[in-house]
């Protein structure tokens, strides 16, 4: 069965979206060099390199939600900020919200698709109708804080000028962004020495108007496995 999600669009009517298809991007920054220092630095922690720059993750419509708590097997994981691309009744019809992905770090070792497939792809609350912004697309700023306790610190701080647009995705994907399907853009780069393994994640998107798309949710680590 489909996820249905509901967004609230700039001029206060709701759109509710059926989620039977997703895909993440990953390595999806415009500037290559950047990317590929990305990609040495997750080498070097034994994240192995993908095939092709930027990537595509298909995942489980099942996985595209907007939970208030994400459940985790263990201390080593996090999100991503991210924007997500929505296809309502057809190619035409596309929608822009907020997107935090979270991800295993312990398991991305072993697999990135893997990781992709552990944990939720989390979406806002606000969405704009993609034709109506999409000129002013790099004025769009995208921030994340983690709170460790009570204490919140910004992780992610940049614009949506840094990831590639969703022009290219439409482009790219054509035939397979069917109705229901979500695209999420990769992530923009993480302050340096702020504790990504977080006891609490916020994500917003905001236009030059200061519209903001939120996402808010604290992470619950379960209990071990008896084993």
């Amino acid at each position: 069965m489909p996820q249905t999600l509901r967004f609230t669009l700039p001029d206060g009517s709701e759109r509710q979206i059926d989620v039977r298809y997703a895909l993440n991007a990953g390595y999806a920054g415009r500037d290559t060099q950047q990317v590929q220092h990305h990609v040495d630095e997750l080498a070097e922690l034994g994240v192995p390199a993908p095939k092709r720059i930027p990537t595509l993750y298909p995942l489980s419509a099942s996985l595209v939600s907007r939970p208030d708590v994400v459940q985790v097997a263990h201390g080593k994981t996090s999100g991503e900020a991210e924007w997500a691309l929505i296809v309502g009744d057809g190619p035409d019809d596309l929608l822009l919200t907020v997107a935090c992905d979270h991800t295993d770090r312990a398991l991305e070792v072993h697999g990135v698709a893997w990781s992709k497939q552990s944990a939720p792809d989390v979406l806002g609350d606000v969405a704009w109708p993609l034709e109506a912004i999409e000129g002013e697309l790099d004025e769009f700023t995208l921030k994340a804080w983690v709170r460790h306790g009570d204490t919140e610190q910004l992780i992610q701080d940049g614009t949506l000028a840094q990831l590639l647009p969703p022009s290219y995705w439409v482009e790219e994907l054509k035939d397979r962004l069917v109705p229901g399907t979500v695209v999420l853009s990769g992530t923009i780069p993480m302050i340096a020495g702020v504790d990504q393994f977080a006891d609490a994640w916020r994500v917003e998107l905001t236009d030059p108007r200061g519209l903001t798309s939120r996402i808010v949710y604290s992470v619950e680590q379960l209990a071990a496995a008896w084993e």
